[in-house]
């Protein structure tokens, strides 16, 4: 369940249910993807009232830990990030609970700690020397972790390296008084690691009572030596301050550097362990915010007190919200090289088609070669009322996809209008059955905008009418007895007329987005059929029997979908490689290699 949908039913669900959604151990703790291009970020401010002499109760914290281990997989957390003072006066007695509180996520989870003014001598900046913060949050602790990077001399301020999304990302845990060291320290390895960074500190900004934000004194310092000169910080987190907050500033780049506080310690139970997650969807582009308290979510609902009930989440504008991001602009990464034919095929491939050869031609009746060595060959030809401009070779490609180029179809209903690629009538791949299994795979886009009519547009297909094959289970006798298609909805349908059996199992997926590639998968294990879409199961999939496919010797076709052999139109948008494989893949055997975007 959604985490956000499970927040709500729990405001009025019965702990049972809650529990159910949740499940104490439902998956590994450790369990974290470092490739989906979904993760989180966990954010926890002041913890001081927790930490506070004989008054301490580390309960609501050990709840927090709990529950990120819990739901670790669940939601792709990557690391948790502590925003400074940890205790209120820093005694050796409060950092040593501490301490102790914080084993519960020692080599679980992934985290930095900073010094906040209550947890050291807050008159001195981090060249102050020892204290029982250093000597039980320093870097001795820390290198535990595998992302930890390193730290300044002094030990106070903390550099993090994650692997999340496909790619690595800097957390900067900087002392509540960076020196100009500790400075000089962060500015070096800003230059070291070109990444994306966030840096995270005690006191950066404050904020009014509408919520906006403004640099404090100290805040100001951090911008002009470190955030404002260094492009590849777009995110800063501090506590210290309430009420929390948030601004957007714009650097010497002239790109946003989003500015956020985050502090709880004035609300019941001294926040109660609060934490925010930062979800991160390098997929929509989007970073969803939202802050919540897992002591009180953990709570029967009916013996929660009225101050527990109405802690359980906080959705204020400066608590919960999302904000635009488009990762791939800000922070382009170098596309690898396109990947040679001989690296996706293999013994198992019953043809394999790329559009990147040198000086590929889409003219009528040009050849584009099977490279499977099966010998499937295509060839190009045009509907009647097509021009040049219908097909023609583009360097547009999927970022997974092995090869750096596709063909753009400019197919329509207008008459007759688009381009299809065709095996010749006698290819193997005419007449193969796949009675143990295949998997299909193309890359497509659709434009944006998306114009015109072209529902029922055909991906690919083998053409053949199913009546001649003796299946009469379906739509119609005239149809072809296996295709891809594109409805009205922009749904992805999949048709398929079994070789055993008079069967007609059809897949539909959701409405495909236009201006984005796409995977698309069909996977038969000699049983069934599964349509996957960017790696992911779509959810109707019929459970009729699939075995094989009732193919009668006539052509395979890219480009287009028959009608009682006869074509009305072409594709609209972007084709990319193709593969045909004689067996059931994995998502991460697919094309992709696992790492969809």
């Amino acid at each position: 369940m959604e985490r956000r949908n499970l927040l709500r039913a729990a405001v009025a669900a019965p702990a049972a249910t809650l529990v159910t959604a949740a499940p104490a151990h439902a998956t590994p703790a450790n369990k974290f993807d470092s490739s989906s291009p979904r993760f989180a970020i966990a954010v926890l401010p002041d913890t001081q009232y927790l930490f506070d002499a004989d008054s301490a109760d580390p309960a609501p914290l050990r709840e927090t830990f709990g529950y990120l281990l819990e739901q670790r997989a669940e939601d792709n957390i990557a690391f948790l990030t502590h925003l400074g003072d940890v205790t209120e006066h820093g005694t050796e007695q409060e950092i040593v609970l501490a301490g102790q509180t914080f084993s519960r996520i020692d080599g679980k989870l992934p985290y930095s700690v900073l010094a906040g003014n209550h947890d050291i001598d807050g008159s001195k900046d981090d060249q102050r020397g020892p204290s029982a913060y250093l000597s039980t949050f320093g870097p001795q602790r820390q290198r535990r972790s595998k992302t930890f990077l390193g730290a300044s001399k002094d030990g106070y301020n903390s550099a993090h390296l994650l692997e999340a999304a496909g790619r690595k990302w800097l957390i900067l845990a900087l002392d509540w008084r960076i020196s100009d060291s500790g400075l000089a320290w962060a500015r070096e390895t800003l230059t070291k690691h070109q990444v994306p960074t966030i840096v995270t500190t005690h006191d950066l900004a404050y904020a009014d009572d509408g919520g906006l934000a403004y640099l404090s004194g100290n805040g100001q310092r951090l911008w002009d030596q470190l955030i404002k000169g260094n492009d590849r910080i777009f995110l800063t987190l501090n506590g210290h301050y309430w009420p929390p907050g948030r601004t957007v500033l714009k650097n010497d780049a002239g790109h946003d550097v989003h500015v956020h506080i985050t502090n709880y310690q004035d609300r019941y139970y001294g926040g109660a362990g609060m934490i925010r997650l930062y979800r991160f969807d390098l997929v929509r582009n989007r970073i969803d915010v939202e802050t919540f308290a897992p002591w009180f979510l953990a709570r029967d609902p009916a013996r929660r007190t009225p101050l527990e009930a109405e802690t359980i989440e906080l959705t204020s504008d400066v608590d919960r919200f999302s904000l635009d991001f488009d990762f791939g602009a800000r922070f382009p990464q170098a596309q690898p090289a396109p990947r040679p034919a001989a690296q996706v095929v293999d013994r198992h491939t019953a043809a394999y088609w790329r559009f990147d050869e040198k000086g590929q031609s889409v003219a009528d009746g040009a050849t584009i070669r099977d490279l499977s060595g099966r010998g499937n060959h295509l060839t190009v030809r045009r509907l009647a009322n097509s021009t040049d401009q219908t097909l023609t070779v583009s360097a547009e490609h999927h970022p997974g996809a092995p090869a750096h180029a596709s063909l753009r179809f400019d197919g329509g209903k207008g008459p007759d209008r688009g381009a299809t690629l065709q095996t010749a009538a006698g290819a193997p791949i005419t007449t193969a059955k796949f009675l143990d299994g295949y998997t299909i795979e193309a890359f497509v886009k659709l434009p944006e905008p998306f114009e015109g009519d072209h529902a029922w547009m055909g991906i690919l297909s083998w053409e053949g009418r199913a009546g001649d094959a003796g299946k009469h289970s379906g739509w119609s006798d005239l149809e072809p007895t296996c295709s891809l298609n594109v409805s009205g909805e922009r749904f992805l349908q999949y048709v398929l007329y079994s070789e055993i059996g008079d069967h007609n199992p059809t897949s539909w997926s959701h409405a495909l987005p236009t201006g984005v590639w796409q995977h698309l998968a069909v996977v038969n294990d000699g049983r069934r059929s599964v349509v996957h879409v960017n790696g992911s199961k779509i959810a109707r999939n019929p459970t009729q029997p699939a075995r094989g496919i009732a193919t009668l010797g006539r052509p395979f076709v890219i480009g287009a979908t028959s009608f009682d052999l006869k074509y009305g139109q072409g594709f609209y948008g972007w084709i990319g490689d193709v593969r045909i494989t004689g067996r059931a893949l994995r998502p991460e055997q697919f094309l992709p290699g696992g790492h969809f975007r």
